[in-house]
């Protein structure tokens, strides 16, 4: 080889050295730098040259900087913080729900039930003081108060993560868009390279926008020749190297709050989303707190309408002149229970009490309610008939459907013994008004009067034995539940929340500590440490200097061979 070509040779070895020392500057420089992957500068012998019957190489050459990255770690990274997103946003629904139940605080719902039960006991040794009536009542209203707010605050957590979905379309569609541009960049960048070289900057911040959608969505990447990733989720394509989908949020109603879907743009298709934030988004909004509601309201529905069959069938320290039940009568002319009310009667029978105010002489009427699907039913307007047969009463409906009672001058009604339900069912002489967690409430009558409270079950102020039933119930096996009592299905409520928040708190740590792993395999891969980029740059610079040691070698002999 010749002078110049040793020259050429060292030349090549300091240009190396110190594309080596920049690379290792980039990689210290972005320690900190989310998303960052180590680069790695790819060394390749020269070419050779002849030199008569010797060929010599020219040193070391570039071939490229690269990425220090494992594809496949990458792609189990990925689905890891997926499940990470979703089982954390899990936990947090249900450590919310957890907080707004409160059964670890003082003004919890079991403490009102307690409250409330423990007023009617009250009612029973001294059942004709007016103030321990008012008592039993304001701890009713009490009751319903934290049963109504307990609905609205679970409600309003489940609009707060509607509003969560709605806003993650648009970082979905923020996300993909970033990812496609890129997508461009790159093939165009390293198509027209004709190193082995990646673009390095470009595909950091494409890998930290795919970070952040998996973190929304469970994405499939796969990585083309031309160097643009396509992602899909679940086999359906939102990117690709030519195009990518828009999604837009679709807004429906359900349980009557406003709920958002998120569908592709072009084809109106619902992405099937299994994983991500997104996916614990909907799984809270759809499942934890939506069946926490459906709950609530099934326990609801069994206290106002199991408590107001056994209220309704007693009487208080007076009777009614008049009368309007609170639900409405949808078919008249079929059987009542299949008229439309929000609970069924049932085959059985009741007693109408008229009193005489002035003598107070009580007639007592029998009315059976046939239901046993023989034969023909008793229907709304059949029961009409009945009532309206019964001497001093008279019966009719209200413009919006109701049933309503009214009793001759001079007289007071009441009722007793109903074996049917159908009181609680048309809302007469209930203690309870609503269907619902969000509707249940106390009577207005009974707010107004606390004497109508039906504490006796003899007849009007005759004794305390209904009380008895009342004050009782919540331990009171329910047929409407299946058997279970008021107490037990409250228990159940609070005790599953409880369990499920254990469940889904053990899921998340799980998730969390299987990515922390693989983030330190991939730290260990493409993560940069500051004593390893120390000892390349020493030894770039050592070889650096070596080869400007060579250099100046070079000279000297080019010197000798002037000076000849």
């Amino acid at each position: 080889m010749s002078l110049f070509g040793s020259i050429r040779m060292a030349n090549n070895t300091l240009q190396a050295q110190q594309i080596g020392l920049q690379v290792v500057g980039q990689n210290i420089a972005n320690v900190n730098t989310p998303g960052y992957i180590r680069e790695e500068v790819i060394f390749e012998p020269a070419p050779a040259q002849r030199q008569g019957n010797i060929i010599l190489g020219l040193g070391v050459r570039v071939a490229g900087v690269v990425q220090k990255i494992d594809k496949f770690l990458e792609d189990r990274l990925r689905g890891s913080s997926s499940d990470a997103a979703n089982s954390d946003v899990q936990q947090q629904t249900y450590l919310e729900l957890e907080r707004l139940l409160g059964e670890l605080g003082e003004n919890d719902l079991s403490t009102s039930l307690n409250a409330f039960f423990s007023s009617i006991s009250e009612v029973l040794n001294q059942p004709e003081n007016s103030a321990i009536r008012n008592l039993a009542v304001l701890q009713g209203q009490t009751l319903t108060d934290d049963i109504g707010r307990l609905a609205e605050q679970v409600a309003t957590a489940r609009n707060d993560v509607n509003d969560q979905i709605i806003s993650s379309a648009d970082d979905i569609n923020r996300l993909t868009k970033e990812i496609f541009d890129f997508n461009r960049q790159i093939a165009i960048f390293e198509s027209s390279d004709i190193s082995e070289s990646d673009a390095v900057g470009l595909r950091d911040q494409r890998n930290q926008a795919i970070i952040e959608l998996a973190e929304l969505i469970d994405i499939q990447a796969v990585e083309q020749p031309s160097g643009a990733v396509n992602i899909s989720i679940n086999g359906e394509f939102i990117v690709n190297e030519v195009a990518r989908r828009e999604l837009t949020v679709v807004e429906t109603t359900d349980r009557g709050q406003p709920v958002a879907e998120i569908q592709f743009v072009e084809t109106g298709s619902v992405p099937g989303f299994t994983s991500g934030r997104v996916a614990g988004l909907f799984t809270s909004r759809d499942e934890v707190l939506a069946e926490f509601l459906d709950e609530l309201d099934s326990f609801s529905a069994a206290l106002a309408f199991e408590f107001n069959r056994v209220h309704s069938s007693g009487q208080g320290l007076l009777g009614y002149q008049e009368l309007t039940g609170e639900f409405r009568i949808e078919e008249t002319d079929e059987p009542l229970d299949a008229a439309g009310l929000s609970f069924a009667p049932e085959n059985g029978s009741l007693q109408v009490l008229v009193r005489n105010l002035d003598t107070g002489v009580t007639e007592t009427t029998d009315i059976f309610i046939d239901l046993d699907g023989l034969d023909t039913d008793t229907t709304y307007d059949d029961f009409l008939a009945a009532l309206n047969g019964v001497d001093g009463l008279t019966a009719s409906t209200t413009s919006d459907a109701r049933i309503t009672l009214a009793a001759d001058a001079g007289l007071e009604f009441s009722f007793a013994n109903d074996t049917s339900g159908l009181l609680a069912a048309l809302g007469l002489n209930t203690f309870f008004e609503g269907d619902s967690a969000r509707t249940i409430g106390i009577r207005q009558e009974l707010i107004d009067d606390a004497r109508l409270l039906a504490a006796s079950g003899g007849g009007i102020g005759e004794d305390t034995d209904n009380a008895v039933l009342l004050a009782d119930f919540a331990n009171r096996e329910l047929d409407s539940a299946n058997g279970s009592s008021v107490d037990s299905l409250y228990r159940n409520l609070s005790s599953s929340v409880t369990q499920a928040t254990a469940v889904a708190r053990s899921i998340a740590e799980g998730d969390q500590v299987f990515m922390q792993s693989l983030e330190s395999q991939r730290f260990a891969t493409s993560g940069v440490n500051l004593d390893d980029e120390i000892v390349r740059m020493i030894s770039y610079q050592r070889a650096y200097q070596a080869a400007a040691r060579y250099i100046a070698e070079i000279n000297e002999l080019l010197e000798i061979l002037v000076s000849i």
